[in-house]
């Protein structure tokens, strides 16, 4: 059976498998706290990315493409030390940050209290976590916290979260890029629900 030439022309895709680029025409802007609560007024169970401190604008844009397409409400982010909504951030994205909700807010620690007080189960990644994240329940109303590459969580928002689970690593290297571990988190989130 001869095998099937490879396209190279990504004109020749289908339309739904073409990579679709961002429209720069509407620019987005960060939203604020006020903005969190409406949203979390009329979504059930929400399904939230907390990244905290997480200053570059390749790994926002990643986390941003893949909590689009595990259908995250917002991602939300301190206004201080991270990576805002830049040119570089949309091209990553890939239209994502037209789509998703980012939250920039002045005090994360407050702002994470709020989302408890509001029935929101906060889950952080830690490396020293003894549980494992497939052990957690993410079917409710969650958040998945997630701490710049190297730094990890500041002390305050790792002891705002409800839980601390461990991503499970069987090789050598002892972690993974944010949007990578993003993506881990996510989508165990996703199958939970899409089971139950």
């Amino acid at each position: 059976m001869p095998r099937p030439s490879r396209i190279t022309d990504p004109r020749q895709l289908p339309q739904a498998r073409r990579h679709q680029h961002t429209d720069y025409s509407r620019a987005p802007q960060a939203g604020n706290e006020n903005d969190l609560k409406d949203l979390l007024a009329g979504t059930r169970s929400p399904l939230l990315l907390i990244l905290d401190q997480v200053t570059d604008p390749h790994n926002l844009g990643a986390c941003l493409r893949t909590a689009d397409a595990a259908g995250v409400c917002a991602v939300i982010a301190p206004k201080d030390h991270s990576a805002a909504l830049t040119d570089t951030v949309r091209h990553i994205a890939c239209g994502a940050a037209e789509n998703v909700p980012f939250i920039q807010v002045t005090n994360l620690a407050r702002t994470m209290d709020q989302l408890k007080e509001a029935g929101v189960w906060l889950t952080g990644t830690a490396e020293e976590a003894d549980k494992s994240l497939y052990e957690v329940d993410l079917t409710g109303p969650a958040a998945i916290v997630l701490g710049a590459e190297g730094t990890g969580m500041r002390r305050l928002t790792g002891e705002r979260c409800d839980f601390l689970v461990r991503i499970p690593m069987l090789g050598k290297v002892p972690c993974l890029n944010v949007s990578v571990a993003a993506g881990v988190c996510l989508f165990e989130a996703v199958r939970q629900r899409t089971a139950r």
